[in-house]
């Protein structure tokens, strides 16, 4: 198939599509984008500790999500998501993910919004009346 004069490799419309292998081929490659993300926001140090906890844990999540998915494979015949205990398990590290980005994030802007309220009443202080 040709787009815009680019040879892509398959025919997304297609009925014989393997969409399983694109998916997993595709999940594979975003990696290396979100490792780039890592090592620039690490470099930045703009983020808060826990949120950069949190952006990192998610490669526990993928860690643990291609061997469960492997193993509902081989052992059950199904996908990773039509077997409930794996797929509980494997998304309960994406949810500790957002948990931590979260409260890493809410601590930030408290104590940014602390800091501002405390300035404010010492230029109160300081300003002659």
């Amino acid at each position: 198939m040709v787009c815009g004069g680019i040879m892509f490799p398959i025919d997304s419309w297609a009925a014989d599509v393997d969409s399983p292998a694109i998916a997993s081929q595709l999940s594979a490659f975003s990696l290396l984008p979100y490792f780039g993300f890592l090592y620039f926001i690490t470099k930045s140090k703009s983020a808060p500790a826990l949120t950069l906890f949190g952006f990192y844990f998610l490669l526990a999540f993928v860690a643990a999500a291609i061997p469960a998915g492997i193993y509902a494979k081989v052992h059950y015949v199904k996908s990773l998501a039509n077997v409930d205990w794996l797929h509980g398990g494997a998304e309960s590290l994406l949810m500790f993910t957002n948990l931590f980005i979260v409260l890493g994030l809410r601590k930030a802007l408290r104590e940014a919004q602390h800091q501002s309220v405390t300035s404010q009443v010492k230029d109160e202080e300081q300003s002659p009346v």
